[in-house]
């Protein structure tokens, strides 16, 4: 799914459609194109794709031969993923190089919380869900408030329901699908203390993820694009020995290179040895 710009210089989404079912020639030309016109491209994939979907993603970058393609999958439900999506999209828009931006994601994703309000976790398990849980939602009327990230939690809805949430200033975006509530926007947003609240319509691949089409799905976030900005760069950059770009963190995200670990005795070879005498 990608989410309308944020803000005027947010850059516009590329959607992969029917990657696993197009002819291999064809989506492998797509690709190529993408990557002649942009330099490097970034590739958003959620880990609840179909698997031929990520197996193909891992095809076309192996049969180019090319360090120019970030394969990232964070473990975050649909709407979420979206939200993350656009962030990199925003940050994409300034002077921050292809292996920092492709490396932000990973940073980014600690910053948001995402979950759901289902009237049933009976076929929910991408959560941990208890059996106590589980046999409650077989009531009549039961509604269950679930935070998918950054820690999972599973509350069911009374009055003095909650979840735990950021400690920061954020906005919230709320996806609506078959469910008519309004603790979300009533009782959740004014806990968290949102700045800004916007609605959108809900991600295709939710009811799925979430185990019921009976949800209204929510987002918390960082919304602007200096503070996003000040975030990444921030952070210590470092060298991928490998390909040679610049990244945030241990490994490189074009190709997957870790640091060399260095054998202590090869760099002190007279550390450990006995004196003769």
């Amino acid at each position: 799914m990608a989410l309308p710009p944020q803000d005027e210089r947010t850059l516009p989404a590329v959607v992969l459609r029917d990657v696993d079912r197009r002819p291999l020639e064809q989506a492998l030309a797509d690709m190529q194109t993408l990557v002649e016109h942009h330099g490097h491209v970034i590739v958003v994939c959620s880990q609840a794709a179909p698997l031929a979907v990520q197996r193909r993603l891992y095809t076309l970058r192996s049969l180019m031969e090319t360090d120019r393609i970030a394969l990232f999958q964070p473990d975050l439900p649909p709407l979420g993923l979206a939200v993350l999506a656009r962030q990199l999209r925003q940050l994409a828009s300034c002077d921050i190089s292809p292996g920092v931006l492709a490396s932000a994601g990973r940073l980014l994703v600690h910053y948001i919380h995402a979950g759901a309000l289902l009237n049933s976790v009976a076929r929910l398990d991408r959560v941990p869900v208890g059996l106590k849980s589980h046999a409650k939602s077989w009531v009549p009327g039961s509604q269950f408030g679930v935070l998918a990230h950054p820690e999972p939690q599973l509350v069911r809805i009374t009055p003095e329901a909650a979840l735990p949430g950021p400690e920061f200033g954020t906005w919230m975006l709320v996806a609506k699908g078959q469910l008519q509530s309004d603790w979300v926007t009533g009782t959740l947003a004014p806990a968290w203390k949102v700045q800004g609240l916007r609605e959108t319509p809900l991600p295709a691949e939710s009811p799925g993820w979430w185990g019921t089409g009976k949800l209204i799905e929510f987002c918390s976030y960082l919304p602007d694009l200096s503070v996003l900005y000040q975030l990444v760069t921030s952070v210590r950059r470092t060298r991928c020995h490998w390909c040679g770009i610049d990244v945030i963190g241990d490994r490189c995200v074009f190709c997957s290179a870790t640091p060399p670990v260095h054998d202590q005795t090869r760099q002190n070879p007279h550390e450990n040895q006995t004196p003769v005498g």
